[in-house]
This record gives C-alpha cells, sequence and structure tokens, in this order.
C-alpha cells in the first residue's frame, strides 16, 4: 500500500471516496458539489489529503484543515475526514492513513491532530488503539445557521 499526499491533479482520485465517506455519513451522492468542494479547498490551500493507493487504485483518504489553539498558541491540524472502501477495512489502511497524518504533525511541528466522530462509528476502536484520548473534559457545541442549507 502507498500513501501519497493528494494535490489537485489527482482530483478525480479523491472525489468517489469523498462522495463515497459523505454518503457514509446520510448525505446524497453528489460527485459534482463533493469535486466542487475539494477543488475550492485546495484553491484557497485550506485542505492536507492524504490518499491509500492499493496497486494504484485508491481505496482511502483523510482530509486535515489547519486551525489554531489560542491558550497554548500552536497550531494544529483537525483530522476531518477518514474513510476505508468497505473491502479494505481491517486491513490496516486506516492505520496507516493516521501514521501518515500524525508524522506529517510531527513534521510540521504542530501541537497535534483533532477528531471528531459520530459516536456510532466502530472507527474510535481503531482511533483508541492507536493512542487517540477521547475527551471527556470538555463538551462540544455547534451553532447552526437556519438562514441556508
Amino acid at each position: 500500500m502507498e500513501i501519497k499526499n493528494v494535490s489537485l491533479s489527482d482530483l478525480e482520485l479523491i472525489v468517489p471516496l469523498f462522495d463515497a465517506y459523505r454518503v457514509f455519513y446520510e448525505q446524497s451522492s453528489d460527485f459534482d458539489a463533493s469535486r466542487s468542494f475539494i477543488k475550492e479547498r485546495f484553491f484557497n490551500n485550506e485542505t492536507v489529503i492524504f490518499l491509500a493507493l492499493e496497486n494504484d487504485d485508491p481505496v482511502g483518504f483523510t482530509q486535515l484543515f489547519k486551525t489554531f489553539s489560542s491558550v497554548s498558541l500552536q497550531p494544529f491540524y483537525i483530522l476531518n475526514d477518514l474513510f476505508v472502501s468497505p473491502e479494505f477495512r481491517k486491513k490496516g489502511t486506516g492505520e496507516a492513513l493516521l501514521d501518515h497524518a500524525k508524522s506529517f504533525c510531527q513534521k510540521q511541528g504542530f501541537k497535534g491532530l483533532a477528531l471528531e466522530t459520530a459516536t456510532n462509528n466502530p472507527a474510535q476502536k481503531l482511533y483508541e488503539r492507536m493512542g487517540w484520548e477521547k475527551d471527556e473534559d470538555y463538551f462540544h457545541y455547534f451553532w447552526k445557521n437556519t438562514n441556508i442549507n
């Protein structure tokens, strides 16, 4: 398996996986919207995406977004998306993507990686096995702008 840093020239490799990720989270399939979203993130220099390839076939990805901690005065990444094609789950693909993201974060000298996931996502076991710590000290809140979709 190969893990590569995705560039805009790899857009068509990532779109089907990104769309499948969204469908996993009960969104309607929309390749055009997925393509536009990723393309815009690249144009605005807002994303880092790693792609897992098996025999040159895309089988998984993770997407990071840069943010900052005002308290520690340090940058960190939000590991916003992690998806592995169902037939490649439990074969080390997710672990390889997470390890690659950790290594990238260390090379950048960033504070760490943060992620959130659905309470029923079975990947929680993988995160915990790999040393991610569940935050039991803070609540996460979200305000939804009802003026948009």
